[in-house]
Order: structure tokens, then C-alpha cells, then sequence
């Protein structure tokens, strides 16, 4: 279809570093001309935003569903990876997540995901091993090899994992990283990879020693991990090395504001604007190679209006030239769409989860607000009827892990930091393999959550005796068909009673999803067992 349109606005041009007011014309899906013009306007003419990393699936989103919430918020493409859906089906819930992409006008940047399973220590539903790597870097839908959290596999030159990092070098497309808390030697051995991301940094010390090796730092602002305020510094210093993403955004943020809340923030903060929407925007196309538009003539036609360059709300958001966003109504038409899945237990009981007291210590897992890392402690357990159980006043709770895939015994810990006083939550997000995860105050709560995801076949749950709070999440365990809004509205219904219940956490169900994770330090607990990262090795829940 032959489009064309002229508009007429305050342009910010991010490669010229100038501000003038002038007339765009937009012929198809590029812009053909900017004209500059002694006109005064109103509104000014930005390039959309890119989040530089982001898993679609914790917006509990469809890629369709989440770009309509998206555009609303002047974000016109994602570089993502879809690690999440891979870790529960596999190439082929890859594959469905770029099919579902393709309904809609927005621009997705799918990655291969490197580590399915992030480790062979846990239970995923599916493995990507380096021949499925080598087909996905054949594939033109597939734009990068996503995060490398494996790290000790690349320092030790583990074989499959260096192969994973061939076939993308052969294919001439990036390489991401995940390095917590990497530094000196080793970190020399991951960047001499070719590994030229990282959005793991939780200090700009840590984050001038990746870049000084040849890494850029995204700057990650999500709903539980947030690192804007501590790398915030980078973007005066280090301006061409940085970008900005979300890594993982629950939907009742995203409905608020995404990378344009970030834009606004650090220039609030007094940082350049040039740099800041660079971050947002140049980097990222840059580094990535996306056929994204920055506003230059020949681009293709992906812009938004904003009233001013304080707040960033937006007014209008173009894709190709097609008006997909105007004052509050999104233009894009909602897609239908199937569910896949991958569930395969059965309900637990009471008797399933029993701790047998067994030594006079056990290893804690302290939770942090706002980070992926844990603690641990160890403590003096508290025993009734011969059992190890969930102690309120000390604030040591039991969590609970369920493989979703086959009938295994539940593995059980105890966790500091959530601070319910009743009830339990639980829920089929648990990074990265996804099995169900739960913390509660007493085990017939734990269980009755645990059981209901069950048989909703995924989703996140509250649980307090006769009142129950849920969603359901019917793609992978992980996502809504629902829109944006109305998932939105679920998830904050099932997290304000989390809050009810005690816990003091900004997000805690999204915390308490990354508790399995068993590539962050310290302490962690996965299907097989606890896990100490630091050691990268299982231990004991007790310390003869």
C-alpha cells in the first residue's frame, strides 16, 4: 500500500546532536525528506525506543498482546529472548514466540537462547543444544545468541558451550552476556569470546572493568531487578557504551511506563539528551543491526511525538509509517492465538513437603529487594512434632519446589525476607526451567497453592484459607492470551494480596521466581536440591 504523509514537529536528531523544528515526509515506510522549517512547534519528533533486553514472557504477555501495551509507551522494538518458553518447550516455543511476533506491526528481535537449561542441575521441559543452535543462527528470524549465562562453561571452555558461540560468530551476529560479579582473569576469559553484552552489572566498578574489555552495559531497570540508580553514573562517562532495558517486566509496570519512564528519569537526573535517547535508541539498532528507524532520511518511518522532553508521554507512535498508538487508543488489532503447553504432575500433599528434623543447623536463603543475588545464613531451626517448619516471628519460611514435568519428590528449603505472616504464594515462573515454586507460612497453605496451579496447568496464585487470588497462565506456564490490561489488572489483584500477607518485597512474586535461579549467587534452590552458586555445586539444607 502507497503511504503518504507529511508531519511537522520539533525534531531531536540524535546522530547531528540538535534539536530544530521542521517537516517530515514519510512515503511508504520511509522517511523521505526532512525539511527544515523557521515554523515554531509544539510537540517534538523522537526515534522510537528499543528495550536492549528483554524476556517478553515475564510481562505474562504474547508478543502481540505486549507490543500493544508497548506502543503506548513510544517502545516500537525489542531485542528478546526468548529463554523463558524455550526452557518449558524448547525450538519449538522459540518458533512460536517469532510466529506470534509476525501478527504485528511491531518490531521483535528474537535471539537464540544459549543456555536451555541454564544449568544441568535442574528439571527443564526441553533442551536447546548446540546442532539446535546452529539451525536457529540459520534462521534470519533469529538476530543474536541470547544471554551466555553459563560463564564457568566459557572460563573452562566447556566444549557445547563454545560451540554455541561459534555458529554465532560464523553467522555474524552478536553475542550476549551474563556475568554477575565477574572480575580480573576470568573475566578476561569471557570477553575474549567475543561476548559483548552485559546487563548483570550492580556497580559501575564492575561495569568500567566489562566495558574496558569490550562490553556494553545495559542498564537494567525491571520490576525486581533494578540497577538504574547504581549505573546511572555511565551514561555521563561512558555514553557510547550503554544501553538501557527492562531484562524482566511484570504487566502492571509495563501498563505504566517502559524505557520511556527510564528516558525520563535520567534526564531528570541531569544527564545529557542526546545520550540518554541514544541509549534508548542508537545504541541498541547499532549493536544489534535492526532495521530500526532513527530519524534520518532513507530510515524507515519509526518515530514518536512527545509534548516535551521532561516526562516522555506519548501522543503518538509510528512503526513503518504506520500510525500504531494516538491518545490513549492502540491501533493494533488484536490477534487470536493458540495455547502450548507443558505440564506433567500431579497434586502434592502435606506429607510430600515434611522436613525431618535432622541436624541442629540448616542453610537460609536470604531474599534481596530489587536483586537477583542472594544471601545465606544459617540458623537454629524451629521444630514441631519432629519437623522442620515455617517460623513467622523469625521470619524463616519454607519454599518449595515441584517438578512440572514428571512426578518427583518436591525438594524444600527455608527463605528469609518474604515476611508473610499467612498464607503462601506460589507460582509456574521460577527462572530459569520454570517448574512450580511456592513460600508460605504453613504447609496445608503451601499445598492447596502449590495443587491450584496444578490443575490451572500454570499461573500465579495466593493462597490464604478460604481466599484465593490468581492467574492463569495458559501459554507455557508463563503467559496470558489475555490483553494487557486485564492481565495487568489479575496480576495486581494476586500481588496486592501477597502484600496483605505480609510480604514487604517491591515484587515478590517475581523474587521469589528467581529464587531457583541457580546461575546468581549465593544460595539458591532448584528440583534436585539446594545449590550453592558460589561453588557451583548442590548442598545440604543442614550443617552437621
Amino acid at each position: 500500500m502507497n503511504k503518504e504523509f507529511i508531519i511537522s514537529g520539533k525534531i531531536v536528531d540524535i546522530i547531528e546532536r540538535r534539536i530544530f523544528n521542521a517537516t517530515i515526509k514519510v512515503t511508504n515506510s520511509k522517511i523521505v525528506e526532512i525539511q527544515e522549517s523557521t515554523q515554531e512547534n509544539d510537540n517534538y519528533i523522537i526515534p522510537g525506543f528499543i528495550d536492549a533486553h528483554v524476556h517478553i514472557e515475564s510481562s505474562m504477555l504474547i508478543p502481540t498482546s505486549f507490543a500493544r501495551a508497548a506502543v503506548k509507551n513510544g517502545t516500537v522494538a525489542t531485542v528478546s529472548d526468548p529463554h523463558e518458553i524455550a526452557n518449558v518447550l524448547g525450538v519449538d516455543g522459540v518458533k512460536f514466540m517469532i510466529k506470534n511476533g509476525k501478527k504485528s506491526p511491531f518490531k521483535f528481535y528474537f535471539g537464540a537462547p544459549s543456555c536451555v537449561p541454564a544449568t544441568s542441575f535442574e528439571t527443564s521441559g526441553a533442551v536447546i543444544d548446540s546442532a539446535d543452535i546452529k539451525e536457529l543462527m540459520a534462521n534470519p528470524d533469529i538476530h543474536y545468541l541470547a544471554e551466555m549465562m553459563n560463564f564457568p562453561g566459557v572460563i573452562f571452555q566447556d566444549e557445547e558451550v563454545l560451540k554455541k558461540i561459534k555458529y554465532a560468530h560464523d553467522s555474524n551476529k552478536p553475542v550476549d552476556g551474563h556475568a554477575p560479579g565477574l572480575f580480573g582473569e576470568d573475566l578476561n576469559k569471557y570477553a575474549a569470546q567475543k561476548i559483548t553484552t552485559d546487563h548483570e552489572c550492580t556497580s559501575v566498578k564492575e561495569a568500567i572493568e566489562k566495558i574496558n574489555r569490550g562490553i556494553k552495559i545495559q542498564i537494567r531497570e525491571g520490576s525486581a531487578a533494578k540497577n538504574f540508580e547504581n549505573l546511572f553514573p555511565l551514561i555521563e562517562s561512558h555514553p557510547a557504551k550503554v544501553m538501557f532495558c527492562t531484562d524482566d517486566c511484570h504487566p502492571d509496570d509495563l501498563v505504566k511506563g517502559h524505557i520511556n519512564k527510564v528516558v525520563s528519569r535520567a534526564i531528570g537526573k541531569g544527564a545529557d539528551v542526546f545520550d540518554v535517547i541514544s541509549a534508548a535508541t542508537k545504541i541498541p539498532k547499532e549493536h544489534y543491526n535492526l532495521d530500526v528507524g532513527l530519524l534520518q532520511v532513507g530510515d524507515p518511518a519509526d518515530f514518536i511525538i512527545v509534548n516535551n522532553l521532561c516526562d516522555f508521554d506519548v501522543s503518538k507512535t509510528y512503526i513503518n509509517g504506520d500510525l500504531v498508538y494516538e491518545n490513549g487508543v492502540v491501533l493494533i488489532e488484536k490477534q487470536s492465538e493458540t495455547s502450548p503447553n507443558n505440564f506433567n504432575c500431579k497434586p502434592i500433599s502435606i506429607s510430600d513437603i515434611l522436613v525431618p528434623e535432622r541436624g541442629k543447623s540448616i542453610q537460609v536463603i536470604v531474599a534481596k529487594d530489587g536483586d537477583l543475588v542472594t544471601g545465606k545464613e544459617i540458623i537454629e531451626p524451629t521444630i514441631k512434632d519432629g519437623h522442620i517448619v515455617s517460623d513467622i516471628n523469625k521470619d524463616i519460611l519454607k519454599i518449595v519446589i515441584v517438578n512440572r514435568y514428571k512426578n518427583t519428590k518436591p525438594q524444600v528449603g527455608f527463605i528469609k525476607n518474604f515476611k508473610l505472616k499467612k498464607g503462601a504464594i506460589a507460582g509456574s515462573i521460577a527462572h530459569d526451567s520454570h517448574n512450580i515454586i511456592a513460600i508460605g507460612t504453613n504447609d496445608i497453605e503451601i499445598v492447596n497453592a502449590i495443587n491450584t496451579v496444578i490443575d490451572n496447568k500454570g499461573g500465579i496464585v495466593a493462597y490464604d484459607e478460604n481466599k484465593l487470588k490468581q492467574l492463569k497462565l495458559e501459554v507455557a506456564g508463563l503467559m496470558s492470551t489475555g490483553e494487557a490490561e486485564d492481565v495487568a489488572k489479575r496480576y495486581h489483584e494476586v500481588h496486592s494480596m501477597a502484600k496483605e500477607l505480609g510480604s514487604e518485597l517491591t515484587a515478590p512474586f517475581m523474587t521469589m521466581a528467581f529464587m531457583a535461579l541457580l546461575v546468581i549467587p549465593e544460595l539458591k534452590i532448584g528440583d534436585k536440591g539446594m545449590f550453592d552458586v558460589t561453588k557451583f555445586a548442590f548442598t545440604s539444607l543442614f550443617i552437621e
